[in-house]
């Protein structure tokens, strides 16, 4: 597998030769997740699926910022801790994303949990003389890392330039930044430099380290974490090391609406809650693979009807699997094994997630004119339904599966539909296909033959 390292400009062979270890900056866990957090998470989750279906160790490390401004911030608001704004959004973020079908990490490390390690941290900064203590905490020298700006593509004088760097006069440098910012406000802890609490980067660069060792695989987010955060993160941990931090860093493009960025300001941000309860999560999981994962996307309801649109073909293409059991065969196996390359090379050429998604489609498609023609044998169904199966389980889709019992029931009720029809006893046939239809059974008609399929309720629809 070859993936864009936003470091190098180059695309690099990821080393799959060992467990492969992946750190993943989560979120700041001080409002809903939205779209925008689903994206990023959804590609990684399926990069990591892939990974897993292909027989390979993944320790798959994703954090939680819960100590931060903005957590402060919104305790105070609604007269709370800060603990437990936290805990209401990190429960609410497994919510959403456990409903997302998001395979959950080897650890969710937290800030606040690993307080010492952060320290140890920053001392081992100070003692190197990178990091200096100033009036109103520890700051990072950034004038001590040569290469600051690597990442980034940035240079010293377009970063002194840059809206986002925070002024204070007790800092060397407009460019150096906290490691730790003192403080009396909760919550905080005590430090041998002073009372407070350890700057948004440092946390990242502590817990990956602790968790992953000095240097992994692939470092990942979205494209707007590349400076400062990540940028900062490296300074500080190949200054602590003295050693290549990450191997590969993995950038998702942002989700737009409009072309703009979701903003409170704009009103424009699409929770994860809200597209979930007009979408449902197969829906919401479709429209983030279906652009390359660096670029941006749009959010727009056209583009998910649009996937809403394919999913219905997916869920065809699963019964009609389900109910082929006909002699007649085509022979697919050729076919299949063409699609299932295309759909594995597409992952492998800097995980394009657009034509992997292409390659599911295809062989829908070609399942369902196969079914259409009546040429849907029992053998092809076998060898089709292995690949869909792969394939859904890796793209993290689910079809909500029928038991044999509950597949005997359907085909009952809508043979006694046929009999009441056929007695024109109406009003009995339409008790049955009323049931039917709150069941969200839909009939597809063949030649010589009637199938039925379970449509996903979809309420947007």
């Amino acid at each position: 597998m070859r993936l864009h390292d936003t470091l190098s400009s180059l695309e690099q062979e990821l080393d799959i030769s060992d467990n492969v270890k992946i750190y993943l900056c989560g979120v700041t866990v001080y409002d809903e997740s939205h779209i925008g957090h689903a994206r990023t998470i959804i590609i990684f989750d399926v990069l990591r699926k892939y990974l897993e279906k292909k027989g390979i160790k993944v320790d798959f490390i994703q954090n939680f910022t819960d100590v931060d401004d903005k957590i402060i911030n919104r305790a105070k608001s609604e007269n709370v801790t800060a603990e437990e704004i936290s805990l209401k959004y990190i429960n609410n973020y497994f919510l959403d994303f456990d409903a997302l079908n998001v395979k959950r990490a080897t650890n969710y490390p937290k800030a606040t949990e690993h307080i010492k390690d952060i320290q140890e941290f920053i001392e081992m900064l100070i003692e190197k003389n990178i990091g200096y203590i100033s009036k109103n905490g520890v700051y990072f020298s950034v004038a001590k890392f040569p290469e600051y700006g690597k990442l980034s593509k940035k240079n010293i004088n377009e970063l002194q330039s840059g809206s986002r760097i925070e002024i204070d006069e007790a800092k060397n440098s407009p460019l150096d930044f906290a490691l730790w910012k003192f403080s009396d406000i909760e919550p905080s802890w005590e430090s041998p430099w002073g009372k407070g609490r350890p700057g948004w980067h440092i946390e990242c660069s502590a817990m990956s380290i602790k968790y992953l060792g000095e240097n992994f695989d692939i470092h990942g987010g979205g494209r707007d974490l590349i400076f400062p955060h990540h940028e900062n993160e490296i300074a500080q941990s190949e200054s602590f090391t003295s050693k290549q931090f990450a191997k590969i860093w993995m950038h998702v493009g942002m989700v737009t609406i409009n072309g703009e960025k979701m903003s409170k300001s704009l009103g424009n941000i699409k929770s994860i809650k809200y597209v979930l309860k007009n979408w449902g999560p197969n829906i919401i999981r479709l429209f983030c693979l279906s652009g390359h994962y660096s670029k941006s996307i749009d959010y727009s309801e056209e583009l998910l009807k649009e996937n809403l649109i394919k999913w219905r073909q997916a869920e065809i293409c699963y019964f009609e699997l389900i109910h082929a059991n006909s002699n007649k065969n085509t022979g697919v196996k050729n076919e299949v094994e063409k699609i299932s390359k295309d759909f594995d090379s597409a992952l492998e050429n800097d995980f394009n997630t657009h034509l992997a998604l292409s390659a599911f489609f295809t062989l829908v498609k070609e399942t369902n004119r196969l079914a259409a023609e009546c040429k849907l044998g029992l053998e092809d169904a076998k060898i089709i339904t292995v690949e869909f199966e792969r394939m859904l389980e890796t793209l993290g889709l689910k079809i909500p599966r029928i038991t044999i019992d509950e597949k005997n029931e359907i085909e009952q009720m809508i043979q006694d539909r046929e009999k009441f029809r056929t007695l024109k006893q109406f009003q009995e046939a339409d008790k049955i296909r009323d049931k039917l239809n709150e069941m969200n059974i839909e009939l597809i008609d063949h030649r010589g033959k009637t199938v039925w399929i379970r449509k996903e309720k979809i309420r947007s629809e």
